[in-house]
């Protein structure tokens, strides 16, 4: 049996049992806070060009675009909703595979729920195996994947297929043509990020379409090659030089019980060394004393380096990937949210003046800890030569340290009501947390 054949046969075998009551909640949740990073997502310049440069016309096809609710066929809504979902750098991880399941995964969903006007419970079963098969695979191709790929593009592909394949009760034949099939369209590089760009959110947005294209021919009879993820120029060789692919421990636990909540407006590398900010702002690191600041060092994971080392971001896009940016906002405004990005606040001199005085280098003892654990220390001197630091071990939002069920619902309140106003945005909350209970998801009104 190949791994994609394993993969369905998991997939279609989970249908005979009831999802379990803490899997259910973790779905819900995730789904909740997928809304939290879609509504603000939506309104970026990256998601707003791509729907506009794309013009779909309304009540052109049975899928939704959120948060407007107009309509849209089902591989345009998947793709627009899964750029706005990844837009905003609010959406949620799988921290030890390098991966944001939810953008692609929930985005594939929602369109083909809208198709087949599924109902809440298959809904929440269809992600979840979504988040089990994208997060499986992104585990097997380990760290090296991650070293030029962007996985929430590249895996992103497989955790938008299996929940497409889910609603649409393919059976274990044509679910693993599907997966077969959305291996072959995977893709996102990393350079998109590590340059001037506003592409990053595409990743998502394209592996969410190109998992429900893999689906939909795969439906029609089209076959891919089932060992395309373990064979000698299958995926796993070809984006991790891995040769013996392999996927373990499905739904032992399910992976959508263990992702990363997102607290912070930005690139989740950055996570570590702001919680430590601010726990050095509520320590007394205050505004009126930056001034007195000499210098900031912050230590933390080698990725952390990589992908988020700008050390004079020009815009949001590349200050949300800036260790120096994020660490100086955090202390100067207190959150590092939407308006952390906002033009006021790149230009604040307090921020610039920080960031000026900062470094950032690897720890090697914090490198060893990750990609499990995302550690950082931050330490800041004052001109006295007194200094203050704080370590990290884990990021605030991770499974060791989750967010509460409050927690979440104060981001979705800070975030979502903003854009579409309180009263839609309860509602639409209410029907979120209470989805198990949806008849239909065509009860559940954007609009």
């Amino acid at each position: 049996m190949t791994v994609v054949e394993q993969l369905a046969e998991f997939a279609v075998a989970q249908r005979r049992k009831p999802l379990a009551a803490d899997v259910r909640h973790a779905a819900v949740r995730a789904i909740v806070d997928w809304a939290s990073a879609t509504v603000p997502g939506a309104t970026t310049p990256a998601a707003r060009g791509l729907t506009e440069a794309l013009a779909p016309s309304p009540g052109s096809g049975p899928a939704r675009l959120i948060p407007s609710g107009h309509t849209a066929d089902v591989r345009t809504a998947a793709l627009l909703n899964g750029t706005a979902a990844h837009a905003a750098e609010l959406d949620d991880i799988y921290r030890d595979a390098f991966y944001h399941p939810g953008a692609p995964t929930i985005a594939a969903a929602f369109a083909v729920a809208d198709l087949v006007d599924a109902s809440g419970e298959d809904f929440l079963r269809a992600v979840t195996i979504g988040y089990e098969i994208g997060a499986r695979i992104a585990l097997a191709v380990g760290p090296a994947h991650y070293r030029n790929w962007h996985t929430t593009g590249t895996v992103g592909t497989f955790g938008a297929a299996a929940a497409a394949a889910e609603l649409l009760r393919l059976g274990p034949d044509r679910f693993a043509g599907a997966l077969a099939l959305a291996a072959t369209m995977a893709a996102g590089l990393q350079q998109t990020f590590r340059s001037p760009s506003t592409g990053k959110p595409l990743h998502a947005g394209h592996a969410a379409e190109a998992g429900v294209v893999a689906v939909l021919a795969a439906e029609k009879g089209l076959a891919g090659a089932l060992d395309v993820l373990e064979g000698p120029a299958g995926f796993g060789v070809a984006t991790a030089g891995v040769t013996d692919l392999a996927v373990t421990g499905l739904g032992d636990p399910f992976c959508v019980t263990a992702t990363t909540v997102k607290y912070h407006a930005c690139c989740g590398h950055t996570f570590a060394a702001i919680d430590a900010a601010l726990e050095l702002r509520a320590d007394g690191v205050r505004a009126e004393g930056f001034e007195d600041i000499a210098a900031i060092e912050i230590e933390t994971y080698a990725t952390a380096t990589r992908v988020a080392g700008r050390t004079d971001p020009g815009d949001a896009g590349e200050a949300r990937f800036s260790l120096a940016y994020t660490v100086a906002a955090a202390l100067v405004l207190g959150s590092v949210r939407l308006r952390a990005f906002e033009p006021g606040a790149l230009r604040n001199p307090a921020i610039r003046d920080l960031m000026a005085r900062t470094r950032t280098r690897v720890a090697p003892e914090l490198d060893a800890l990750a990609p499990g654990r995302r550690a950082a220390r931050v330490c800041v001197t004052d001109r006295q030569g007194a200094s203050r630091e704080r370590l990290r071990l884990t990021r605030k939002g991770d499974p060791d340290d989750p967010l509460s069920d409050a927690e979440l619902r104060d981001k979705y309140e800070e975030l979502v009501p903003a854009f579409i106003g309180r009263r839609r945005a309860g509602a639409i909350a209410g029907a979120l947390w209470n989805l198990a209970a949806l008849p239909r998801m065509s009860a559940l009104d954007w609009g």
